[in-house]
């Protein structure tokens, strides 16, 4: 109880020590000088958003910003599960009403509910099996061929679909690329391990995309091991930088900057290691670091333009960005309180997107329209806002769905704005569909 009345003790010294008067910080930030007056005064708890304006424009530094620090659990950490543990069953329940599920049972398990409990309908007879594996074993390199060329099919339905049209297929595919490795010539089963991986890996950000952070991890965990026994050492430092984006959601910037740059260290492709200090300057983002944020995507820029190769293999992290680096720097600088260029920087970045790439420009569209909300132009946030809904009830983002409740929350200071009242059934109904 004690930290906002310290909060608002420090922000009271440091609006004062800049000759402010609480009408004249009011107006900088775009808040009330009632609800200000009562965040000095200890009686209401500042938000992220005001701590991070009034950080940036009484010029802390991150010194209010660490008066109000969030702290979460650390995500589990991508260890390779022991052998008994391997020894699973994969169970998936695909149902006409939205409620389908994954999970995946220990092989001991399933024995002891006994197999009709599980079965199901049959796909595969247990006397047809040697013939089945020697099929898969002679056609191993076309699977690897037409599982690759449907990698990036599934990619851009991905863009465009809610997660779980697009989760049954790569949960299978991942199967698919398991089953199949297991008795393939050696030359082949590292390609097809190392494509498991990627389809796991992909499975895991799309499970988040729906809000089940620990499914998430369990699905990089799987495609870590996947690809380390494909030969790829590399990608268990790309897991690193996922479990830095769930934490970075979790608006915990230590955790978000410590996974970041563990995923730095040691020999890593300069493809992971620029993404990595993406996540690293999204960290220090939103723990108001300004020139911390801007070290990490300078290093960024340089390593991302290294890391350019004409393999075949998936490009590992997003392909949907021209500039990557300057999109993440316009997300960056409306965390560290500067909403004005943030917006006219994502106004640029924005335009160059491909049409396809629907859930990139919700996403960072969402981030847009959030920071004209922070600079006050609210009537241009909502129009920007009516835009994007449709498109992201149909995505199903719960991750973008943090920034439209940040949004919703900046429109309710406007009640008696026209463009709001206009706007909020629709938000308030896209808020209650995509949380379902």
């Amino acid at each position: 109880m004690q930290q906002p009345a310290h909060f608002g003790q420090e922000l009271r010294r440091l609006r004062i020590s800049s000759n402010l008067s609480l009408s004249d910080l009011a107006k900088l930030v775009n808040y009330s000088k009632g609800q200000l007056s009562k965040v000095e005064r200890g009686l209401k708890a500042p938000s992220r958003d005001l701590v991070r304006l009034c950080d940036a424009k009484l010029g802390a530094g991150g010194a209010l910003a660490r008066l109000v620090p969030v702290s979460s659990d650390p995500p589990a950490d991508l260890a390779t599960t022991d052998d008994a543990d391997k020894e699973e069953v994969w169970l998936m329940r695909l149902s006409l009403d939205g409620q389908s599920w994954f999970q995946p049972v220990g092989r001991r398990q399933v024995l002891s509910l006994g197999a009709m409990s599980v079965a199901g309908m049959g796909i595969g007879v247990a006397g047809g099996s040697s013939a089945a594996k020697a099929t898969l074993s002679t056609g191993s390199e076309t699977v690897l061929e037409a599982s690759r060329v449907l990698f990036d099919q599934y990619r851009r339905l991905g863009q465009i679909a809610h997660p779980t049209v697009v989760l049954p297929a790569l949960i299978a595919q991942t199967h698919t690329l398991r089953e199949v490795a297991a008795d393939a010539a050696p030359c082949i089963r590292q390609g097809l391990l190392r494509l498991g991986s990627r389809y796991a890996e992909y499975a895991g950000w799309l499970v988040q995309e729906t809000g089940n952070d620990e499914g998430a991890l369990w699905w990089t965990r799987l495609a870590v091991e996947l690809a380390t026994a494909g030969g790829d050492r590399y990608l268990a430092s790309y897991g690193l930088v996922r479990r830095a984006l769930i934490t970075l959601y979790q608006q915990d910037a230590a955790q978000t900057v410590g996974l970041a740059r563990q995923a730095q260290t040691g020999v890593v492709p300069p493809r992971i290691s620029g993404l990595a200090a993406q996540r690293e300057a999204q960290g220090h983002a939103i723990a108001c670091d300004y020139d911390a944020c801007m070290r990490a995507l300078d290093r960024s820029r340089v390593l991302l333009a290294l890391g350019n190769t004409d393999s075949d293999e998936p490009a590992i992290g997003t392909t949907n960005l021209p500039d990557s680096v300057a999109m993440i720097t316009g997300w960056c600088l409306y965390d560290l309180g500067r909403p004005d260029e943030a917006a006219a920087l994502l106004d640029r970045e924005l335009r160059q997107l491909a049409p396809q790439a629907v859930r990139a420009r919700v996403r960072f569209g969402m981030r847009r329209a959030l920071a004209y909300a922070a600079a006050g132009e609210v009537d241009h946030a909502c129009a920007l806002t009516r835009e994007l809904i449709g498109d992201l009830v149909a995505v199903g983002s719960v991750t973008i769905a943090s920034d439209l409740r940040s949004l919703a929350r900046a429109l309710n200071r406007h009640p008696k704005n026209v463009a709001v009242r206009d706007l909020s059934p629709e938000l308030s109904a896209a808020l209650r569909i995509v949380a379902l």
